[in-house]
């Protein structure tokens, strides 16, 4: 299940707001310039299925998304839980970095954990399978997917140097819980 919790940087142990429904996860992002959506597939996809299938089940909002932000390059990433290289990939996404583009990420299966950090608050948003999140350029966040990642995301790209991380440095990211295996967080 989706979920937003919002804390105050000072507090990773006391949520501020817990929100599930996605219309009040949409809202509550919006405030802060990050777009959530729901998307459904035009036919059933599943991990392991061809990238050209899976984009083909959502073609409808790709094309839709691509037309009104201007996207150059689109792709779907997979990984499994038993891929060799999981533990330096997931590493690479746990410090806090901004981009020069908007970061934007859908779930067509499996889940990962996005972590904003917005003035004095931290909004932690578990995305799951259906759900679409656009953080926007500049925005500083870190992205957890898990010591046992596995999961099916569409990425958009405007530039073609694809995802490329501007690090602050920060140690914040290491105060917050971690999207951890079989944990309900």
């Amino acid at each position: 299940m989706s979920r937003l919790r919002i804390f105050h940087h000072d507090a990773p142990q006391a949520p501020l707001l817990v929100a599930h429904e996605h219309a009040g996860i949409a809202a509550e992002l919006a405030k802060i310039g990050v777009a959530f959506e729901q998307w459904q597939a035009a036919q059933p996809v599943q991990p392991g299925d061809a990238p050209e299938t899976i984009m083909a089940a959502y073609r409808a909002d790709i094309d839709r998304l691509v037309a009104e932000r201007g996207f150059r390059s689109v792709d779907v990433v997979s990984i499994a839980p038993d891929n060799p290289n999981r533990e330096a990939m997931r590493t690479k996404f746990l410090d806090e970095h901004a981009h020069k583009e908007d970061e934007v990420r859908f779930f067509v299966a499996g889940s990962g954990l996005f972590s904003l950090h917005v003035g004095e608050k931290v909004y932690e948003v578990l995305c799951e399978a259906g759900d679409l999140i656009s953080v926007p350029d500049g925005a500083t966040h870190w992205f957890d997917m898990g010591p046992e990642p596995s999961f099916v995301a569409i990425r958009f790209f405007t530039e073609p140097d694809g995802w490329v991380g501007h690090f602050t440095g920060s140690d914040i990211a290491q105060r917050f819980p971690r999207l951890e295996a079989g944990s309900a967080l």
